[in-house]
């Protein structure tokens, strides 16, 4: 497993000192380095990370302020020449403190720490299958069976589950190649229905938590004989 990661500090030799500590370490992978936190913050628009390692102590906007501007934050190493900040850098939920000059030893510590912290927020139970879809810009986890059913929107799509619906640049005949063919049907140009959620059905309509959904003519016969077999 490796972490994508980025830093961020205005100093280019200790910037330089941090990416070679990334680079060299078999659980991380650096997508990029950033001289001040404008740039930080744009290219975490652009790029899925698991990791910061920030500069607090940065001119105009420093490491705190960067991390009061992000909504969704990843985890973040903070790296500090002054002590003081320690207190401050835990009230934002960071991962760990690192104090300049940064040791291997205590590199690798913290490494280890971010590494556990992502098993734990991203631990998958094999009895639950799942797919990653691509929202917002982030991937997220979708437990297939939370899924009560998809629905076509132009270009997107969207995956309605009683926690959120989540709308995703696809089309349903891409989509619909991820689904397992016994626990999900097609059954209207626009519907994709999890079989194991369909409350009632007649010629016309499907009911699905309380939703009445289309069902295409042709598409009931079909229906009947996959319900047959959940």
């Amino acid at each position: 497993m490796k972490l994508r990661s980025i830093v961020v500090d205005d100093s280019s030799m200790q910037r330089m000192a941090v990416a070679k500590l990334v680079n060299n370490h078999p659980n991380l992978a650096l997508v990029a380095e950033y001289s001040n936190a404008i740039e930080a913050k744009n290219g975490l628009k652009n790029n899925e990370i698991d990791l910061i390692f920030l500069d607090v102590e940065m001119p105009i906007i420093s490491g705190f302020d960067l991390l009061e501007s992000l909504e969704n934050r990843p985890q973040v190493i903070l790296i500090t020449g002054k002590p003081d900040y320690a207190l401050k850098a835990f009230d934002y939920d960071v991962t760990d403190y690192l104090h300049k000059p940064i040791t291997m030893a205590r590199f690798d510590a913290s490494v280890k720490r971010a590494v556990a912290k992502f098993e734990q927020l991203h631990q998958v139970n094999e009895d639950e299958e799942h797919i990653f879809v691509k929202s917002n810009l982030k991937k997220r986890k979708v437990i297939l069976n939370d899924i009560k059913w998809i629905e076509a929107l132009g270009d997107y799509i969207k995956l309605v589950t009683d926690e959120a619906n989540i709308v995703i640049l696809s089309t349903m005949k891409a989509f619909e190649k991820q689904l397992p063919e016994d626990k999900f049907l097609r059954i209207h140009k626009s519907y994709i229905v999890n079989l194991e959620k369909i409350e009632k059905f007649n010629s016309k309509n499907v009911e699905v938590g309380g939703r009445s959904i289309p069902l295409s003519r042709n598409k009931k016969s079909e229906l009947a004989e996959a319900l047959s077999n959940v």
